[in-house]
């Protein structure tokens, strides 16, 4: 799995792990079924606290895309649906556009001239 963090992303870098994942999994790099490297595997190779790692697979585990087995460590329990990739990609649009100095309401114009 091949995740990059945005160390200028104002956000938190848990919610940028799980956006990651989320992103992985909505894209097809993982099935459902499939398990995932070890958090400290995934912390180490984005230069992280493994424990911010957990907090993001707990999330995702909360919201029902990951699973946790003892002993099987971290699977994929579900495929997110279409529109909670486009959430997540608008969450991330709208961040970027305010970096810039553009509000929700700017966004939404610019989303309504496009054809």
């Amino acid at each position: 799995m091949l995740l990059t963090l945005d160390l200028n992303d104002p956000r938190p870098l848990h919610e940028q792990v799980a956006g990651a994942i989320r992103r992985a999994i909505g894209e097809g790099s993982y099935q459902a079924g499939d398990r995932l490297p070890p958090a400290k595997d995934l912390a180490d190779a984005l230069g992280i606290n493994a424990n911010t790692v957990l907090r993001a697979l707990r999330d995702l585990r909360d919201e029902g895309l990951l699973e946790f087995r003892r002993g099987r460590g971290v699977s994929v329990a579900g495929v997110p649906t279409g529109r909670a990739l486009i959430v997540q990609r608008a969450r991330e649009l709208l961040e970027e556009a305010k970096r810039y100095g553009y509000s929700r309401d700017d966004l939404i114009d610019v989303l309504k001239e496009l054809p």
